[in-house]
Parts: C-alpha cells; sequence; structure tokens
C-alpha cells in the first residue's frame, strides 16, 4: 500500500461512516487519527449525538471486533477485564475474558463509576494487556478506547483524575448537529427504536491490511523544526500565570505522534506545522488546569491554548 491509497482508503471510511452517522466527520478524523498513533480518545457530549452507533460503525469498516461497557456506580473490575472462574468438568480455573477483549471497546459514561474500577483500564490503555491473578494477558494491537462522558450530569459523577486522563490522546468535544444536519437525521431515523436494525456498512479495511497501513503511517518522517514547534506549544502550557497545570513531555511525544498518523491519512510522508495546529487542542485540553486567576478573569481553556497556538511561531 502506498501513501495515496491510504488517502483513498481514509475518504472511503469516512463516506461509509457518513451514511449512517450524521454530521460528526471531525469526529471520525480523529478516531482515524488515533487509531493510526495507537492511541485513545474520550469523547465529550450531551446525550443522543450518536456516539455509540458511531463507534459500532467506526469498528465494522475497520474489520475489528467492537466491545461496550456501560459504566455504572456498582460496575466492577472483573465486570471489565474478566476473571479465572473454576471449571468444575475439568478441575481448573479457566479464563473467562471480560469485554475489554477486543479491538475498539467503547466505555461508555466513564465518568459514572468510582475510581477503582476507572482504574481498571489504565493498564489496558497504557500496556495493552492486563494482568489477572498474577498472570498477564495481552490485548490486540489494535486495542481502543472511545470513551464517553456528560458534562452536564454532575450528581452521581466521577471526575476522570489526571493520571487517567492523561492516557487519551484526544479529548473532543461534541456539539449538536446543525439545523440541515438535524433535520436529515430526523428524516431518515425518525423510525421507532425497535424497528432500527444494526445498520449494515461497508468494510473497508481488512485487519491484515489495516496493519500494514499503521506499519506504513510509522515511517512519516517528523522534521526537526516540527518537533521543536511542538515542544515549544507544550512548554507554553507551563509557562505564565494561565495555566495551573501544564501538559507534559508525554503529551508532546502524543501529539507528535498523532501529528505523523495525520499526515499519513492525508497522503503525506512528512508532517507539516498545520498537522500540529489541527490537532494540539484535543490532544492538549485534558491534560492542562486553569489557574484560579484565568478562571476568575473568565477564561476557558480551549480559548487559552487557542492563544498559545497563535502566538507560537510555526516553522516555514
Amino acid at each position: 500500500m502506498q501513501l495515496a491509497d491510504l488517502r483513498s482508503t481514509a475518504d472511503r471510511i469516512r463516506a461509509a461512516i457518513a451514511t449512517h452517522v450524521v454530521g460528526q466527520n471531525d469526529t471520525v478524523d480523529l478516531l482515524l487519527t488515533a487509531l493510526f498513533a495507537g492511541g485513545h480518545v474520550l469523547l465529550e457530549g450531551p446525550p443522543g449525538t450518536a456516539k455509540t452507533l458511531l463507534a459500532q460503525c467506526f469498528a465494522r469498516t475497520l474489520d475489528l471486533q467492537f466491545g461496550r461497557v456501560q459504566f455504572t456506580p456498582d460496575l466492577m473490575p472483573g465486570d471489565i477485564l474478566g476473571s479465572n472462574l473454576f471449571n468444575f468438568q475439568t478441575s481448573a480455573f479457566a479464563l473467562t475474558k471480560g469485554p475489554i477483549f477486543c479491538d475498539i471497546l467503547l466505555a461508555d459514561e466513564i465518568n459514572r463509576t468510582p475510581p477503582k474500577t476507572q482504574a481498571a483500564l489504565l493498564e489496558a490503555m497504557q500496556e495493552r494487556g492486563v494482568t489477572l491473578d498474577g498472570k498477564r494477558h495481552v490485548l490486540s494491537p489494535r486495542f481502543t478506547v472511545i470513551a464517553t462522558q456528560n458534562p452536564i450530569e454532575q450528581q452521581g459523577a466521577y471526575p476522570l483524575p489526571e493520571a487517567q486522563l492523561d492516557r487519551f490522546l484526544f479529548k473532543h468535544i461534541l456539539s449538536y448537529p446543525s439545523v440541515a444536519e438535524e433535520t436529515r437525521i430526523v428524516a431518515e431515523h425518525g423510525t421507532r427504536p425497535s424497528n432500527r436494525a444494526t445498520p449494515a456498512i461497508e468494510q473497508v479495511f481488512t485487519q491484515d491490511a489495516l496493519t500494514a497501513a499503521v506499519d506504513l503511517a510509522a515511517q512519516t518522517r517528523l522534521p526537526e523544526e516540527v518537533v521543536n514547534y511542538v515542544v515549544r506549544i507544550v512548554r507554553a502550557t507551563r509557562e505564565g500565570n494561565i495555566f495551573e497545570l501544564g501538559a507534559s513531555p508525554r503529551a508532546a511525544a502524543m501529539l507528535a505522534s498523532a501529528a505523523r498518523a495525520r499526515a499519513a491519512l492525508d497522503g503525506r510522508d512528512y508532517v507539516i506545522p498545520d498537522d500540529v495546529k489541527a490537532l494540539a487542542a484535543p490532544a492538549l485540553r485534558h491534560r492542562v488546569i486553569l489557574s484560579p486567576t484565568a478562571e476568575i478573569e473568565g477564561r476557558t481553556t480551549d480559548a487559552a491554548l487557542k492563544t498559545i497556538i497563535d502566538q507560537t511561531e510555526a516553522p516555514r
């Protein structure tokens, strides 16, 4: 596969998903970028914005196994990871795999479950493996978490700690569709839920082809001047009095990795500053904390990041 083929294939994936999910083009682009960069995505938005349908369609177009966990206050780590159960027929313990043993895991309303259960995802997200009863089990090399959270419901919610947030490559803010998009949604999907079957969708990639494409994207060149540009943006979040907590060196490395994936999906074998600019906000917004002074002044995280990105000179 050549980079030009990868770009056309990415266009086919977007088109296939768009036949079932209306108005989420930016989200699809971030999911593709995260998959090729080996990262995870946190989606924040109101209910009813097709987050679950989007994750299902995304997995199917790529021939990936889909799993889903509905996070609730009584969810236990074993409900996600699985457990070793005694088999009376064999007189031995056997692993009963949890839903985490898949390629694309939808962690629905992740902030509705206690920190102990949230932490069960940490090792899997970082190491792509889990440990059960002292034995390590390797997950799929394409294992990707798409987590969702509702920004409105605060009662009964458990905000993700910084260590957990840092495991996500992107945090994407979902908004309601435009008037035209919502009109199309109602016209095409305005049926009783019981009458709606899970949609059939074109399978664009096979798993072997996806592996080859990811390996090809990993060869994308990252020029030194772009590396310096990434570092300057990230370091700027630690300077001044806008942020109480700035982005870490891990954030810089993950932003650079995401920029390489974006370049490859655009059919280029080299990264340009525009790749970094396009991904800086979703890659950093969950890794910084506004200072009390900035909050009193009415600043928002996204506005502060935009100021930093705009004021950081890009290489020519």
